[in-house]
């Protein structure tokens, strides 16, 4: 395996360790919030789940988009 392949699996694994981990997150906010009796809890349930599901849908694509290879001669403009 070259530096490059490497480079690129461990970019791969970062990214998707960033979508386990905002999925996991959003399932202990949800039980937080189902298990909630008194408002503050709830608030904090339901911050951490918004919270964890906007990490899944930003994190993984912004991640992608800083290690994107950039437009060279062999590779076309998007």
């Amino acid at each position: 395996m070259t530096d490059t392949d490497r480079l690129a699996q461990t970019r791969y694994y970062i990214m998707t360790l960033a979508r386990i981990s905002g999925a996991a997150g959003a399932v202990f906010g949800i039980v937080i919030l189902a298990r909630a009796t008194q408002w503050g809890d709830q608030v904090i349930g339901g911050a951490l789940t918004l919270g964890s599901l906007f990490e899944m849908a930003v994190v993984p694509r912004a991640l992608a988009a800083r290690w994107r290879s950039p437009p060279g001669p062999d590779l076309p403009k998007p």
